[in-house]
């Protein structure tokens, strides 16, 4: 409820703001057709009424602004909270039937498997707010080190596919890097992975049930590598591709797409990629074509991280 008030309350403070203007103007033209002779008295008017006006109009900005970024804020409070007891209810139901009743060993392990699905999912709900909480902070005592993204996108792209059940055909992974020394940045490996996870989790969720989603590493010449993430979901407007990277927000979604989330890994993302010397951007060509996310980092040149071996059964091509 408290959402559908902040959205009533913009138009009426755009109206009084409206409407202090307009009386301002026609009382500034009244006292030019009265008093026109009066040279620097009308010239101070108009200073004044000037400073009126621009005073009301930033007023109004800033309590618009100010309702939007309380009404994204109610969104995130819901949103967490939705996430949080979601899954300790899940377990606690899971839990209580174990104690009550006598189950088969195969049911008894469907339980545990969904009990663990529920725990992975509080606890990245929980990572992710932690993180945002931290996003803003120093980069001092952070361990910036060589990372290999090549080994670490592969490592993400496996986990993603265990995690949400997905096929090779599903979520692909393409290796373009002109070398493997070019796809080296120096960061925070934890960091990164966040990163990386975060993109690979929004491409997923918002593909609805038929996913097919493209992981593409890339060079942009020989001091940029990329990993762009694209899927055939359902898009972004164009007036939205500036305001997802924003905190708390999220893209609105059908309603027949249920989308789960806290409005902060994109932020997150963002954040990550700026800390890194680098970017993040999104591109699509509007509602029902899919989406496009492109994180840019500066590659390593002073040295080569260590090829260490994927974790997954295969080696990024």
């Amino acid at each position: 409820m408290m959402r559908y008030g902040h959205r009533r309350s913009i138009p009426l403070f755009i109206g009084i703001g409206s409407v202090i203007v307009a009386l301002a103007v026609a009382l500034n033209i009244g006292w030019v057709v009265i008093s026109w002779r009066e040279g620097l008295l009308l010239a101070a008017g108009i200073i004044v009424t000037l400073m009126i006006i621009g005073g009301v109009v930033l007023n109004t900005i800033f309590l618009v602004r100010e309702i939007r970024r309380n009404e994204q804020q109610d969104g995130f409070l819901n949103a967490v909270t939705h996430e949080l007891k979601t899954p300790v209810a899940s377990i606690r139901l899971y839990l209580e039937t174990l104690q009550s009743r006598d189950v088969d060993e195969a049911t008894r392990r469907e339980f545990y498997q969904t009990m663990l699905e529920d725990t992975d999912r509080l606890q990245g709900t929980i990572e992710q707010v932690l993180r945002a909480g931290v996003a803003g902070a120093s980069t001092r005592n952070r361990r910036m080190q060589p990372v290999n993204l090549q080994v670490l996108t592969w490592d993400c792209v496996e986990l993603s596919r265990k995690r949400h059940h997905l096929s090779d055909e599903q979520l692909q992974l393409e290796n373009r890097c002109v070398s493997e020394s070019l796809s080296v940045v120096m960061g925070d490996q934890d960091d990164l992975q966040s990163a990386i996870r975060n993109l690979l989790d929004n491409a997923v969720k918002y593909s609805g049930k038929n996913v097919k989603v493209q992981v593409t590493l890339r060079n942009e010449g020989n001091a940029r590598v990329q990993v762009r993430v694209s899927d055939h979901g359902i898009g972004i407007s164009q007036s939205e591709l500036k305001r997802i990277f924003k905190r708390f927000y999220r893209i609105p979604a059908p309603h027949t797409l249920r989308v789960k989330g806290t409005g902060l890994g994109l932020y997150i993302v963002r954040v990550i990629a700026k800390r890194h010397g680098g970017r993040v951007y999104a591109e699509s060509e509007g509602p029902g074509t899919g989406s496009i996310f492109t994180m840019e980092l500066p590659v390593h040149t002073d040295g080569v991280a260590p090829a260490a071996q994927p974790t997954g059964s295969e080696h990024p091509s």
